[in-house]
């Protein structure tokens, strides 16, 4: 028997073992979001119980930016180890190790210890958030069918960054360290759940187990992985800096996605100092960006279909959908939601009930799942072969945004420029 009509080559795994393995990367995906984001709501008692000053920046989402430039990094060398030797086992050891290191997050005796860790936590996150886009394409062959795993798990990876600080908000009033040890307890009891349903799905590892005389091929070496390895930081950073496409969708992305953080240093600011809500409730503010991701799912949903209906329309590569069809929604999305809703946000904090940018926030969060989502499609497609190394672009794009941008959010909302605010207000608190 081929081994393409083999009943072991992920592409003919009933449809049941396949999203299996797809369901459990994307509930992993979102529930190691929530240690990227989950301590913002603490900033306060973090920074009063470790002595921080913050003066310019916001010091302790330090410990924040520590996660994500390692989840921007490490994924560049241990996703091309994994492509090598299989995704099973390095993705179960991933987890296990992010697992053991939320627990010196909660024991952290120091500021420095916390961000330390934090980081090692960030570097195997990193990798598990960005194996799910792997498992689709290792497992499902045809566009159409791979089209709506990617949109479950975009949806994923921004519901768990995004619901992290509620998550927070709930569990801080027994004090920082619970947020973490609450955390311990979920990844701990998902253990098993990983073991048992996350399955290789790497074709030419499987292969050479079940059907090792097919073909006549080396078993991986150490030279195979550095040269993958190589390849794919090379291949990622030529695609980054010389394809204005790559370019242009990584920093479209990567700014939505980048907003999702920077709102977890915007809102305790905002609601704190002008509505004078308790710290720890700011957090619940933070679900209105999860509220309109939920509806952007319902949003990517339909543009899926105007997408897969695309393949009557493509006489170029009959059967196969046109890239741009996914485009569709994400263009006046971002100008009516992203552009619109942060403008409302800006605008409506200081003389409006808290409904208004709340509201605000809401728009932005629909328009941040539908351009992530059209993002990461449209480039998988367009870049067929060499989409691994164009993902990888745009993923490291998005987590750089998502380390940096928000150490912005206090010197905007700070600035002066003529005694007004970007807000609006003046400096006498009038608009």
């Amino acid at each position: 028997m081929h081994w393409a009509y083999h009943p072991h080559n992920p592409f003919n795994w009933p449809r049941g073992k396949k999203w299996m393995a797809m369901l459990t990367s994307c509930w992993v995906t979102f529930i190691v979001g929530l240690n990227a984001t989950s301590m913002t709501t603490a900033a306060e008692s973090i920074s009063t119980e470790f002595n921080l000053s913050n003066g310019t920046f916001e010091y302790n989402f330090f410990a924040v930016t520590a996660w994500n430039a390692a989840a921007a990094f490490v994924p560049l060398v241990t996703l091309p180890l994994m492509d090598t030797y299989g995704m099973r086992y390095g993705y179960v050891a991933a987890y296990i190790l992010f697992t053991i290191f939320v627990i010196p997050q909660a024991l952290a005796p120091n500021f420095a210890t916390l961000v330390v860790c934090r980081a090692i936590a960030g570097a195997f996150g990193g990798t598990l958030q960005n194996c799910a886009d792997g498992l689709a394409s290792n497992m499902f062959l045809h566009h159409k069918d791979r089209v709506f795993p990617l949109t479950l798990y975009t949806f994923t990876l921004l519901f768990g960054v995004t619901m992290g600080p509620v998550l927070g908000a709930a569990v801080e009033p027994l004090g920082w360290r619970w947020v973490f040890w609450v955390e311990l307890i979920l990844y701990g009891a998902c253990i098993p759940l990983v073991v048992l349903c996350m399955k290789e799905t790497r074709g030419p590892i499987l292969r050479e187990k079940f059907m090792p005389n097919e073909e006549p091929s080396d078993s991986p070496n150490t030279s195979d992985a550095l040269h993958i390895f190589q390849e794919t930081i090379s291949r990622s950073a030529l695609l980054l800096t010389t394809e204005p496409t790559v370019t242009s969708f990584t920093v479209w992305s990567a700014f939505a996605f980048g907003l999702v953080f920077i709102s977890t240093q915007s809102i305790p600011i905002v609601f704190s100092g002008t509505y004078n809500w308790p710290s720890y409730t700011d957090g619940v503010i933070q679900s209105s960006i999860g509220i309109g991701q939920i509806i952007g799912l319902g949003a990517c949903l339909f543009q899926n279909r105007v997408y897969t209906r695309s393949t009557a329309y493509n006489p170029e590569s009959p059967g196969i959908p046109i890239p741009e069809s996914i485009l569709h929604l994400s263009i006046p999305s971002t100008a009516v939601g992203l552009a619109g809703g942060l403008f409302m946000y800006g605008w409506s904090t200081y003389k409006t009930h808290w409904i208004v940018p709340a509201i605000a926030l809401g728009l932005t969060g629909y328009a941040i799942m539908v351009i992530v989502t059209a993002v990461t499609i449209y480039v998988t497609d367009s870049y067929a072969g060499f989409a691994a190394s164009a993902i990888a672009a745009v993923a490291f794009g998005e987590n750089i945004f998502a380390a940096v941008l928000p150490l912005a959010a206090k010197p905007i909302i700070d600035f002066r420029s003529g005694g007004v605010t970007l807000e609006g207000q003046d400096d006498s608190g009038q608009k």
